[in-house]
This record gives structure tokens, sequence and C-alpha cells, in this order.
């Protein structure tokens, strides 16, 4: 995350937890000179405050790599105290812009705004690690604590009417000052980021969003502390019976969660990446509705941790600011800049794989239920998937594990980063620099083509108590060229079960494919190029896009052959096992799709309402209805532990960008394999150049335009999926 997104756009300092930016290309054809750049650089200096933080955590950045995160030296006052600090130079910083008797240039103003706040840019980074991959009752303190206070001191930047002003008049002369395409649409986008977070309001008005914008950050924070409390709970199974049928993987890690808390038997954590290989495999079904009851029941149960009520709180807050800020519903205002533009866009894409997901399912459960001989309950969806898999395909997903082991698959991301990218990783010896966690492995990231130092790539894989759930990527310093050429920083972090000691970690083909996702945000963001540090961050319906591409590139031979061996053979994945697994890539897309699209259809049914809801439960079942839910599926996020949309507002009305960005995914994937060659130099480079290495410099959509030769096709989609295209 950057902080022109912070100090311009507001919002949840969690908001961007899969964005960032560096690398080497085209960032336009108008990009100032490095003299021109040099001189903006110079006089945006001029204005802001000479400045000597106190905290221990302010001061700049040291040791290796132009500087690395002190990650040894923090604590939650530490972190307190820095926070509290940052805010204050910070306001020095805006004060100095707004209150700048000189008349406003896009030097003076823009390229200043650009500039300002380094210290709080740095302990914001480190707070998103230490409340999000740390957690526990210290750090959730200073989460509370901080949450209102952060977003108090963000509607005071937007509500600054000087500063507005400023701003306001370079985008509204920006022809008449001779500003380049590039600074235009950065002062144009920051004037109207201004207007949607209430600049134009008169005082009672601005009072009143800073109210609503108070209390939405502190409703944010006690859901998310909520969910992770839930997902802190587990499942003990006493007997070996209760895990019959589980990979031998799977039970010896379910043995050691058990160990580590001092039970006997078995452990089932109620978090997915230990649901999910249950309630696949584990012969025993009343103990798969006992363990599926519990998954999908977090921030439901009407105890400490349910979530509902802050729910409703968030939902009328967010209907009281669209609607204040002149916006019919929350969807219209989250969407003003994005690419689907409007919420009507947004759901005529959903509409049209909504209906063949549902015809898929219908399928996928009379198969079933041939073979169980019952009707198929939730919790026997993927069990059953699974026997059909293995009748249908001759596919046994324990088959594939051996070649999934962890480090492997990390090897055959950086190998196919290589290969498309020119990118080289080089692990760094433990201790050479710090971590927020002893099981975080770190590399260096080169341009192996010239030698070039990119940046420091950090890898938290396991998960822990306090770590939220899921997968995402974070950026602890990003690139531009006005910063100057600074080592970007930035990780992956993911929630996969550690081993035992001595054991090798080995992860699902849908692992695989996540740690790949994951691992694409990270290639967005060290490729970027742009000059101004806001460019980095793109469109919420744009930033999955190149996350889900490289997806695909895990079963492609290159990657098989020379990493994804067995791991007790060596040998690499048979083509005969290829072809099974490609022959069932369709399988099971139809509980695949309506399991995810269900949840971002709730998503926007629920901020597009007249009236917001007060019954969470009963919205999300009549919503359901309305779309004619499957009863054999349940949402892939239930509202309780919706994340995504009740964190922050990153994802709230934008779930939906999932199905977006892969409709650009799978167009894009086609046009590689339509070239015979999936790592076609060509048109990666040009992948690279136009869709990763510009950022926002350009309308996304354009530059979609401009690589592909037109728009994304959406029945390259529906193909990838296995539905009908016509």
């Amino acid at each position: 995350m950057h902080r022109r997104q912070l100090l311009i756009a507001g919002g949840s300092l969690l908001a961007l937890s899969a964005c960032a930016s560096n690398g080497m290309s085209m960032n336009g054809a108008d990009a100032p000179s490095a003299a021109s750049l040099a001189e903006e650089a110079r006089i945006a200096r001029a204005v802001l405050p000479a400045q000597t933080p106190r905290a221990e955590l302010l001061q700049p950045w040291t040791g290796p790599y132009d500087g690395v995160p002190p990650w040894d030296k923090v604590t939650a006052p530490k972190l307190r105290e820095a926070m509290i600090e940052a805010m204050d130079l910070a306001r020095a910083d805006v004060a100095a812009v707004a209150n700048n008797p000189e008349p406003p240039t896009f030097a003076n103003t823009m390229v200043a705004i650009e500039l300002w706040g380094a210290p709080l840019d740095r302990i914001v980074n480190i707070y998103s690690v230490m409340t999000g991959n740390i957690g526990g009752e210290a750090y959730d303190a200073v989460d509370t604590e901080m949450s209102p206070l952060l977003s108090a001191f963000f509607d005071e930047i937007n509500f600054n009417e000087p500063l507005f002003q400023r701003v306001k008049t370079v985008a509204d002369n920006a022809d008449a000052m001779g500003l380049s395409a590039q600074q235009k649409r950065l002062a144009e986008r920051s004037r109207d980021s201004f207007i949607r977070s209430g600049a134009n309001l008169d005082a009672a008005g601005k009072a009143e969003l800073g109210r609503i914008n108070t209390a939405l950050s502190t409703a944010f924070t006690r859901f998310g502390q909520r969910v992770v409390a839930d997902e802190n709970t587990w499942t003990v199974i006493p007997n070996e019976a209760g895990v019959a049928g589980l990979p031998a993987s799977n039970k010896a890690a379910a043995a050691a969660a058990a160990r580590s808390r001092n039970l006997q038997g078995w452990v089932i954590v109620n978090t997915r990446s230990d649901v999910d290989p249950f309630l696949t495999f584990a012969d025993d079904r009343a103990l798969r509705e006992q363990v599926w009851r519990k998954f999908v029941n977090r921030g439901d149960n009407g105890g400490a941790n349910d979530t509902n009520a802050i729910i409703a709180e968030i939902v009328a807050l967010r209907d009281q600011r669209a609607k204040l800020l002149g916006y019919r519903n929350h969807a219209e205002l989250r969407m003003q800049d994005t690419m689907a533009k409007t919420p009507a866009a947004a759901m005529s894409l959903m509409n049209r794989v909504w209906a063949p997901a549902k015809a898929r399912v219908a399928e996928e459960v009379a198969d079933m239920k041939a073979l169980a001989g019952f009707d198929i309950e939730p919790w026997d969806y993927l069990y059953f998937a699974e026997k059909v898999r293995k009748a249908k395909y001759d596919l046994d997903q324990n088959e594939l594990k051996p070649y999934f082991e962890l480090n492997a698959v990390r090897a055959g991301s950086f190998a196919m980063a290589e290969r498309l990218y020119g990118f080289e990783f080089r692990p760094l010896a433990k201790g050479t620099v710090p971590t927020f966690h002893p099981d975080v492995e770190v590399y260096e990231l080169y341009d192996k083509p010239t030698g070039r130092l990119i940046g420091l790539y950090y890898v938290d894989d396991y998960a822990r108590p306090g770590k939220r759930s899921g997968a995402w990527m974070t950026t602890y310093r990003s690139f531009s060229t006005l910063d100057g050429s600074k080592a970007i920083l930035g990780s992956n972090n993911n929630n996969f079960t550690k081993a035992e000691p001595g054991q090798p970690v080995l992860i699902s083909l849908d692992d695989a494919e996540t740690l790949f996702h994951e691992f694409g945000h990270t290639l967005h963001y060290y490729s970027s190029n742009v000059t101004y540090p806001s460019y980095g961050n793109t469109p919420r319906d744009f930033v999955e896009y190149p996350s889900q591409v490289h997806e695909h590139w895990v079963l492609s031979r290159p990657i098989l052959d020379g990493f994804l061996k067995h791991n007790e053979t060596g040998q690499p994945m048979p083509q005969a096992l290829v072809d099974k697994v490609q022959a069932a890539s369709t399988f099971n897309q139809g509980y695949a799709t309506v399991s995810y699209l269900s949840s971002a259809l709730v998503d926007m049914d629920l901020h597009t309402q007249a009236t917001p809801p007060t019954d969470i439960d009963a919205f999300e079942k009549a919503s359901l209805e309305r779309y004619g839910m499957p009863k054999e599926i349940v949402m892939r996020h239930r509202l309780p532990q919706f994340n995504h949309l009740f964190t922050s507002d990153a994802y709230s009305a934008g779930y939906y960008s999932y199905l977006w960005s892969e409709t650009m995914d799978a167009d894009t994937w086609a046009y590689f394999e339509e070239s015979g060659d999936v790592f076609n130099p060509e048109i990666a480079g040009r992948f690279k150049s136009i869709m990763l290495a510009p950022g926002n410099t350009t309308d996304r959509a354009e530059a979609y335009r401009a690589f592909r030769g037109r728009d994304p096709d959406v029945a390259a989609l529906l193909k990838v999926r296995g539905f009908p295209t016509n």
C-alpha cells in the first residue's frame, strides 16, 4: 500500500494488502525527463518542512537494500507511539502544502502531495503487518485505538479546504498550465478523489461524514477481530476412525495441531486450509457436518464473536455516507473509480455466468447423488465430488499432492517469473535482514539480463494464532522514479499448515494455484515502472487480473518437468496424469463458480438496497433465494465472516472484481495458448510493458485494447469454466 492511497483517498489500512509497485519498462510516452522530474522534486521538497522524528520506529530504514524494516525492534507500545507521532508529522506536511503562499503549480502541490508523509508511510506498513500477520491481544489493542484516530486524520486531509482548492486549481487548469497527459490525469484523479471523500460538503456535512468514517473504522476493526477469534477455535477428533480417509499428510498435520494445543487425538482448526481437506476426504459424514457447521457459522453463533449487529451497523453507515455524498447507494459510490463503472455493468457480467453455473451444479449434484444414494448436503459436496472425479476421470487428488511440495512449488513460481520476465530470485541467508517472524524467508530479486537488483521478497507461508486468514500480497516500499530507484520490499502471505520437523509440506493443486496467484500480485508490482507513486495503484477490478492469469502456468510442462516432481520418486508428473487433470479441469466448476459468485451477488445486492437491512441473516437468506442459490452449496464467504467486505471498504460492492479480472485473465491466457507457446517471449514482453509496468498511468481498459487489440472476450472465461459460450 502506498501513502498516497491513505492521504488522498482515505480508507482502511488493510484495503490494499494485495497491492503496491516496481521494475523497469515503459511508463508512458509523455513521462518527464530525468532533469525535469528532478526539478519537480526539488520544488516539492522545498515546500515540505524538515522533520526529525523522535520515535524509534519512525527513523529512516537503515541497513542494506536502501534500508529495510526494523522488524526486530517492533513492539506494540513502540508501534502505538510511532503511529501517533507519524500523524502529527504528516499534519505538518499537509499544512505546508495547503498554506503555501505561492500560487498552486503541479510541482508545489501535486508533486509535494506525492512526496509527503514518508514517516507515516513507513510505520503504516509495519502496522498492517503486525496487526495482520502477528495479531494477538497487544496488537489488537493498538489496532482498536488507532483505527478511529487514523480515520479522523484522513478526514482532516480530505476536508482541508485550502488543500482541496489548490488541487482543484491545478486540475481545472491543467491545459492552461501545459501539463502532460500523465500530469493532468494525476491532478484530475486527485481532485475527483477529494470530491468523493467529501471535499465539496459544507461544514455540517463534513462533520457528519467524519462521524460516519470514524464509526466505520471502529466497526471494521471489531469485525475483523471477532472473525479471527472464531477462526482460532477447532474441532477435536479423539479417535482415529474420525480421520479415516484423510491423506497421511493431513492426518499428520491434524495430529501436530492437537499436540501443539496439549490435546489428545487430532485437531481440525476452524480455517479453510484445514476444513476443506477434511470435507474432501474424511469418511465420517457426521464429523464432516460438525466441522462444516463450525466453519460456515463463524461470526454467526450469537455469542461474543457474533458479527451480525456489526454488519448491520456498517451497511447503515455506508448508506448514510453514500447519500450524504450524493449517490443512491454505497455500490454507486464505490464503483466510480473502477473499470466496470456501474453496478449494472458488474451485474450484467455476473448474470451472464450465473445461469450456466447453476445449470452445471444441477448436473454435478445428479452425478453425486447417483453415487451416494441419498440427497447431497453442503457437507457432502466436496467429498462426493472427489468420488465422482475419481470415477469419471480416474483422478485422485491424493495422487497429485506428492507433486506439490511447498518449496518445489515456490521454485516453480520463480522459474515462471524468470522465463516470462527475466526475474531471478536468490535466497537470502537467515539473519541477513530482520523478519517479523522466524518462519519468514527472504529472497533477493534481480533483473537477470542486466544484473540490476529490483528488491527483496519476504515469504510468510504458515498459519498461526492471531494471523488473519487467507492469502495476500503486501508491499513495504514501492517504486517510482520520483522517489528514486530504491529496492522494492514486499511479501506474499499464506496460511498453509506447517508439517512436523523434517517432513515435507504437501499442498493441493488448488493451494499451488493460490501461491501462483499471490505471486502474480508480486510480479505485477515488482514490474512497475511509474513516475509518480500514486500510479502504482490500479482499480480494484483490475488488480486481480495479473494475479489470476499467473495461475495458469502451474501445470505448464516446463514447470512440471523442472520443479513439480514427486517428493519421493523425484520423477516429474507423467503426461497421462496431466491429461487427466486437464480433462477434469472443468470438473466441479459449477460448485466453484456458484460458491464464489453467490458471495459477489449478495455483496452487490446488499450494497444497492434503498433501505439497508437490519437482520443480516434474514437478508442473506432472502437474497440467495432471489438468485435461486442451489441448496447443496453455501456461499464461499457468508456475510458474518466476509472479511473482504467488512474489515475495510476495499472489496465492498467489489467482490465481483475477481470475475471481471478473470474475463481479462482467460482472454490473455487464450492469447498465449493460441500462439503455440505459453511462454511466448513477445507476448510476455508486451504483457509486462503494457499491462504490468505502467500501473494506472493510463486507463486500464485502453491499455488492454492496446495489448490484445480488442476488448476482452467473455467467451474465453466461459470456455475456461467449461460453460456454453453461445
